[in-house]
């Protein structure tokens, strides 16, 4: 069965991304990114917490020895939810001031892998990075201009990207073992009119869950053709990410932005900015941590 979209929590984002589910906490994860916040929300009992970190944070993901792993303006960092203390790991890309990360996320093997994007919008000034459990990083796309969706196949051998202005899903063969991915090709194709391709995850049946920046949606979609298989209406335009989350991972969290409507689109649009829920008919796949 299907429900019908629900505003869970008002938040007024600027702009709220990265929404992770932590199964083993039950809470969902999400980062507003300019306002520089990691917020947690217990659904259960109602309660959220927000953190301050200082700087433009991209994403934040689960940690298997505790806490959380971000990617922020300058690198890598650990956050303790405890005491809230930030802990710099790396800065990938010191030589590159203008530039900050955006969205992220951990493959099955517990490598998290995040992009970088311009802050002035230069085209193809950012990569795709991995950073590996032995806080080692790696290059592995280059060539990005805003670095955005992740998702990987159960069975292990191919890893989704999007990059938002290319208006495409790309997929690409991965080896589980090494983290090596090649064979970069086209999969999806955004119609036109249909906004930005922006967050992105997968179901238990292999499909994939794209947001829509511009679009006011999140769509479901077969790679495996290039297929639109369903679509849900959300009531903000800048639709920026989602998550499975939930006891049955049944529940679509989604993510939005207020950043930069007008005055006018903002009284359109009152919700803009906040972090909905719908249950589509299916199930997700548990969100897997940094194993460093």
């Amino acid at each position: 069965m299907t429900d019908s979209v629900e505003l869970v929590i008002d938040a007024g984002a600027t702009l709220a991304e990265g929404p992770v589910w932590d199964i083993a906490a039950q809470r969902l994860y999400w980062v507003d990114i300019l306002e520089h916040r990691v917020h947690t929300f217990d659904p259960q009992h109602g309660t959220q917490q927000v953190f301050d970190i200082g700087q433009y944070v991209g994403a934040a993901v689960p940690r298997r020895s505790g806490g959380l792993i971000l990617a922020i303006q300058h690198g890598f960092a650990h956050l303790d939810l405890a005491s809230g203390t930030i802990t710099q790991l790396v800065d990938v890309e010191a030589d590159l001031p203008d530039n900050r990360f955006n969205d992220g996320k951990c493959d099955p093997a517990g490598r998290f892998w995040a992009g970088t994007m311009s802050l002035s919008g230069r085209q193809g000034a950012g990569s795709l990075y991995r950073f590996d459990p032995d806080q080692t990083v790696h290059r592995m796309v280059s060539d990005v201009s805003i670095s955005n969706g992740l998702a990987w196949k159960s069975d292990l051998t191919t890893m989704y990207y999007i990059d938002t202005p290319t208006l495409t899903v790309t997929a690409l063969d991965y080896d589980h073992a090494r983290g090596a991915v090649a064979n970069r090709r086209v999969v999806i194709t955004i119609p036109d009119g249909q906004g930005g391709p922006d967050g992105m995850t997968i179901d238990a049946e292999g499909m994939l869950w794209v947001a829509h920046w511009g679009g006011s949606c999140v769509t479901r979609w077969d790679p495996a053709q290039g297929r639109l298989l369903q679509q849900f209406d959300i009531p903000a335009a800048q639709v920026t990410s989602c998550c499975f989350g939930g006891p049955g991972l049944d529940e679509l969290y989604i993510t939005t932005a207020s950043y930069g409507l007008s005055a006018e689109a903002r009284a359109a649009q009152p919700a803009a900015g906040g972090i909905f829920r719908v249950r589509p008919g299916v199930q997700g796949l548990p969100a897997d941590s940094y194993a460093g």
